[in-house]
C-alpha cells in the first residue's frame, strides 16, 4: 500500500471532521438560527437552507485561501490583524440579530405570532427584509475573515503541498467545507422545523422561541467581546468551542420543548375556563 495515499486519506478525514466541528461553533449556530428566524414566515423554503447558504459562503473563502496558499506553498502566512477583524464582524452581526429579534418580540401584540416587523433604521430594516440567498452566503463569507479560519485553510495547503500541490490543497479545503456544510446545513433544517412548529402552536411558543434566539445572539456577542478585551478569559476558554456550540443546540431545543409545553398548558386552561 502506498503510505502517501494513506496519509492523504487521513488528512482528508481530519479536514472533514475539523469542518464539522467548525460548523458547530456557537457564532455559526446562533447566526444561522437568527437568519432562519427572519425567513421562516415569508420564505420558509429559503429558511431551511440558511445553514447551507451561510456555510457555502464561509467555505468559498476557505477554499479560495487554501488554493492561494497552495500556489504560495509554505511562504504565505495569514496576517494577524485578521483575528480581530473577523471577531468584530461576528460580534456586530450577532448584536444586530439579537436586537432585531428582541424588537420584534416587544412590538408584537401578545395574541399574535412574533414576526420580524417594525424595526427602525435602514440597516436593520434591510437586514430584516432580506430574502436574498446571496446575502446569507455573503454573511458566511464575512465570518470566514478570521485568523483562526484562514489559518486552517493555510494549514491544509501546507500539508497538501507535500503530496500534490494546489489540487491537493483544494481537495482538503473541499473536505473541510463538506464537513462544515453537513453541520450547518443540518442545524438550519432543524431550526426551521422548530420555528415552524412553534409558530403554528401560537403566540406564546413563538415569543419564547424568538426571545431565546435573541438572548443567545446577544450572549455569544458579549462573550466574543469579553474575549477580545480580556486575554485571560480568551486563554481560559481556548479549546471549549465545541462545548459552547453543543450548549447552544441544547438551549434552543430545550426552549422549544418548554415553549410547546407552556403553550399546551395555557390552551388547556383557557379551554377549561
Amino acid at each position: 500500500m502506498d503510505p502517501l495515499a494513506g496519509d492523504w486519506s487521513a488528512l482528508a478525514l481530519l479536514a472533514f471532521l475539523l469542518g464539522a466541528r467548525h460548523g458547530l461553533d456557537a457564532d455559526h449556530l446562533v447566526t444561522i438560527d437568527g437568519l432562519t428566524r427572519y425567513n421562516a414566515v415569508d420564505a420558509p423554503r429559503l429558511a431551511r437552507f440558511c445553514g447551507t447558504l451561510f456555510s457555502a459562503g464561509h467555505g468559498a473563502v476557505v477554499a479560495a485561501v487554501a488554493v492561494a496558499a497552495g500556489f504560495a506553498a509554505t511562504r504565505w502566512q495569514v496576517p494577524s490583524w485578521l483575528e480581530q477583524t473577523g471577531a468584530w464582524i461576528s460580534i456586530a452581526f450577532l448584536l444586530m440579530l439579537g436586537l432585531v429579534n428582541l424588537e420584534s418580540v416587544l412590538r408584537t401584540p401578545r395574541h399574535e405570532v412574533v414576526r420580524t416587523i417594525g424595526v427602525k433604521g435602514k440597516l436593520f430594516s434591510r437586514l430584516q427584509r432580506t430574502r436574498n440567498p446571496w446575502f446569507i452566503a455573503s454573511t458566511g463569507a464575512l465570518f470566514a475573515l478570521s485568523f483562526d479560519t484562514l489559518s486552517q485553510a493555510a494549514l491544509f495547503a501546507a500539508a497538501a503541498a507535500r503530496s500534490g500541490g494546489v489540487l491537493s490543497s483544494a481537495a482538503l479545503a473541499l473536505c473541510f467545507v463538506l464537513g462544515m456544510l453537513a453541520a450547518d446545513g443540518l442545524n438550519g433544517i432543524w431550526i426551521a422545523r422548530l420555528i415552524r412548529r412553534a409558530d403554528k402552536a401560537a403566540s406564546i411558543a413563538s415569543r419564547l422561541f424568538a426571545v431565546t434566539i435573541a438572548t443567545l445572539s446577544l450572549a455569544v456577542a458579549a462573550l466574543g467581546l469579553a474575549k477580545l478585551l480580556a486575554a485571560d478569559l480568551d486563554r481560559w476558554l481556548e479549546g471549549s468551542e465545541l462545548q459552547l456550540g453543543l450548549a447552544v443546540i441544547v438551549v434552543v431545543t430545550g426552549a422549544f420543548l418548554l415553549a410547546m409545553r407552556w403553550q399546551r398548558l395555557v390552551t388547556s386552561r383557557a379551554g377549561i375556563g
